[in-house]
């Protein structure tokens, strides 16, 4: 929070994605890849990021499916001050390249 107040404060444009899937992602994926879909205490309570943002004084919007991506991400660059997206993902959305559990860099899954 103190971030986006300071982003409000001093004026800074910067742009802001939220990827929320409502979990810890990479513990999520590594459980379901690599432990036989043993999920655990990863699922999250998160805030309305748009509605924290804007009480920090931060334009913000929210994507809630694909078709909206596109048109809702460039209203948010035409912005002149800092502004949030927070875009609604699949819990069950995986994020490639990652680093299996206990492996070197070398060992980087693709998919």
């Amino acid at each position: 929070m103190q971030e986006l107040v300071t982003l409000a404060q001093e004026k800074i444009p910067l742009k802001i994605a939220v990827l929320n899937n409502g979990y810890l992602g990479m513990v999520r994926q590594w459980q379901d890849l690599f432990y036989k879909k043993k999920l655990f205490r990863n699922p999250l309570f998160n805030p309305d990021f748009v509605k924290l943002a804007e009480a920090c004084g931060v334009k913000a919007y929210r994507v809630t499916k694909p078709s909206e991506a596109l048109a809702i991400t460039k209203k948010a660059e035409q912005e002149k001050g800092p502004t949030l997206v927070e875009y609604l993902v699949e819990q069950e959305e995986n994020v490639f390249p990652m680093v299996p559990p206990g492996e070197a860099l070398k060992n980087t899954r693709i998919r």
